[in-house]
């Protein structure tokens, strides 16, 4: 697995903001939005493209556009939604699909509760959307399931991550055979006892969306 810590003023910049308590909804939204934006802007620089030319009003150009099979954008549910305006914005005309994970209390295991994804993910890229890496068995078990359907390049794009969930994604990936990219704002400490990322930002899909009863 290829990690990618973003070093970028804008990012820092962003981030820190979207820790702080001060922060009301509204704007943890509009900034969770700008931060996916950039943070896509480093995970798509291997996004496929082919040439093709242009007319400018001049003469013919040689460029390049964005490959016949578009990229598959999968937020994980339900925070992951909150990442996806920001993500679709740069790639227009990429594809949205769906993934709900659990992690089973008694197998600690995760599970698939929900998904909407084509059955057909042969030779697909693929980004998966989770704002929160903590002890990174939802985020690995969605990076399996789209390889098990035939995905072939898959980044994970989060605002924030722990060391042990960068390390579990690591070692599952690595026993899986399966090459990801983890694209990220920056890597916090630790989990608490309660399972919260350190320093952290608190529960992203409440901040987003509210409290989750």
């Amino acid at each position: 697995m290829e990690l990618r810590v973003i070093d970028h003023p804008l990012v820092a910049h962003k981030l820190t903001a979207l820790r702080s308590v001060g922060t009301d909804r509204p704007a943890f939204r509009r900034l969770t939005d700008e931060l996916v934006t950039l943070l896509a802007y480093e995970a798509t620089r291997e996004v496929r493209v082919e040439p093709c030319q242009v007319e400018t009003p001049l003469t013919t150009a040689e460029g390049v556009r964005l490959a016949d099979s578009p990229p598959l954008v999968v937020p994980i549910l339900r925070a992951g939604l909150g990442m996806m305006d920001g993500m679709i914005r740069l790639i227009p005309t990429a594809e949205v699909g769906f993934v709900g994970m659990v992690r089973n209390d008694d197998t600690l295991e995760p599970t698939t509760y929900a998904e909407r994804l084509p059955r057909d993910l042969t030779s697909r890229q693929c980004y998966v959307l989770d704002p929160m890496l903590a002890t990174g068995g939802s985020l690995a078990g969605t990076v399996r399931f789209l390889h098990d359907r035939g995905a072939d390049d898959i980044t994970c794009i989060c605002l924030l991550a722990t060391r042990e969930g960068v390390a579990k994604m690591e070692q599952l990936t690595a026993s899986w055979g399966i090459h990801c990219t983890l694209v990220v704002a920056a890597v916090d400490q630790c989990l608490n006892e309660s399972g919260y990322i350190v320093p952290g930002l608190g529960d992203a899909g409440d901040r987003l969306f509210g409290l989750a009863e």
